[in-house]
């Protein structure tokens, strides 16, 4: 496992989650179709945070569409419920990157251990997978967040290029990391933990 000294110095494009190394988890032989629909609980949390990405997302389609250059990003983005992110955080990843560094906070110092302890072991590669993968995850929300603070204050192309390579490699780390937690403990969550 990676640490986040390591992979402060990556560039965007080294920032990779190595799906070829994700670990298969167990199956858990005494888990029934009820463990398994406790455990899909927590893809709806997930669909909760693609949405909210989502609105990051269709600020920057919409420029790149043509329909507001990128100089208009700022009276787009105070248009937005991410201004309020911006007024109370300081940035506009804000409410949604704080709520997901909690999300895996939870993951990472309680749910994934109790995991691990219930399953007597049986999960810890794919745990130490998963908390590797967070840590991309974090360094991507710390630099998007520099990258839209730095398109704020000076809206030029250059800048918006960077952003919005930013947030591509955020959403499709996002998406690729919640798709392999939700296949691999689906029926651990259910089973040992009966719900998220």
């Amino acid at each position: 496992m990676r640490s986040m000294k390591d992979i402060t110095t990556l560039s965007l494009d080294e920032l990779t989650l190595d799906e070829a190394a994700r670990p298969k988890a167990p199956k858990v032989p005494a888990a029934t179709d009820m463990h398994r629909r406790q455990g899909r609980q927590l893809a709806a949390i997930h669909r909760h945070y693609l949405m909210e990405m989502a609105q990051i997302g269709a600020v920057l389609a919409r420029i790149e569409a043509g329909d507001a250059p990128p100089e208009h990003l700022k009276q787009i983005i105070l248009s937005l419920d991410m201004a309020e992110n911006l007024r109370a955080f300081g940035n506009l990843c804000g409410r949604e990157c704080r709520a997901l560094k909690i999300h895996h906070d939870i993951e990472g110092f309680d749910m994934f251990p109790r995991i691990e302890a219930a399953g007597e072991g049986m999960f810890r590669e794919v745990v130490a997978k998963l908390l590797s993968e967070h840590e991309v995850v974090h360094e991507l929300i710390i630099r998007l967040s520099r990258a839209a603070d730095a398109l704020m204050a000076d809206p030029q192309e250059a800048n918006f290029a960077h952003a919005a390579a930013t947030y591509r490699k955020l959403e499709e780390v996002v998406r690729s990391h919640f798709g392999y937690e939700e296949t691999e403990l689906v029926e651990a969550i259910g089973y040992y933990l009966g719900s998220v």
